[in-house]
């Protein structure tokens, strides 16, 4: 029998985002531990914000606009503010702007509609379909998030404390329950 296993059909090996982190760079250099050579990187004038994929702002079936473009160009803005523009791709931020928008989506739809549904064959309650599909939004918005923070976490050289768009993006949600 073997002991090793094979990686048929992308079963098993280390799943995305396992096992420690990246120490920051801020870190590295304050870490007498370690030789971290600094490159004399002359400062570079920040990029214009990339258009957003017209998706982003699209209406939507009940005539309200898409709210990802905001959180787009939230994220965009906040990435700029600590200098991180050029590393961080604008396909990842719409990525994490777009689940975040139908994560926000499917909480109103629960707001609006109730956490229960009905059974289309039996009539009876059910959870509302909803429910798991914000969660699954969620999920990918964190993991998405959590891909920008560590590309901004291991290429700032300054320590960064204070707010940032996934502490607005919590608001929107709060404000959309308010109505």
């Amino acid at each position: 029998m073997p002991t090793k296993s094979t990686n048929i059909g992308g079963q098993g090996g280390a799943r995305q985002g396992a096992g420690r982190k990246k120490a920051a760079v801020i870190d590295k250099i304050s870490d007498e531990n370690k030789r971290v050579k600094i490159l004399d990187i002359p400062d570079v004038e920040g990029a214009e914000m990339p258009k957003p994929n017209e998706i982003l702002s699209a209406k939507q079936k009940n005539g309200e606009s898409f709210q990802a473009k905001a959180i787009y160009e939230t994220t965009w803005a906040w990435l700029q503010k600590i200098g991180c523009t050029a590393i961080v791709s604008p396909q990842l931020i719409e990525r994490y702007a777009m689940c975040s928008a139908r994560w926000i989506q499917c909480e109103e739809m629960n707001n609006t509609l109730g956490l229960l549904g009905k059974h289309p064959t039996t009539g009876k309650p059910i959870p509302s379909p909803f429910i798991n599909i914000g969660i699954s939004y969620m999920n990918q918005a964190i993991r998405q998030w959590n891909e920008i923070f560590q590309i901004v976490k291991e290429n700032c050289t300054t320590e960064y404390s204070g707010a940032n768009p996934q502490d607005d993006l919590m608001e929107r949600l709060l404000r959309a329950r308010k109505g």
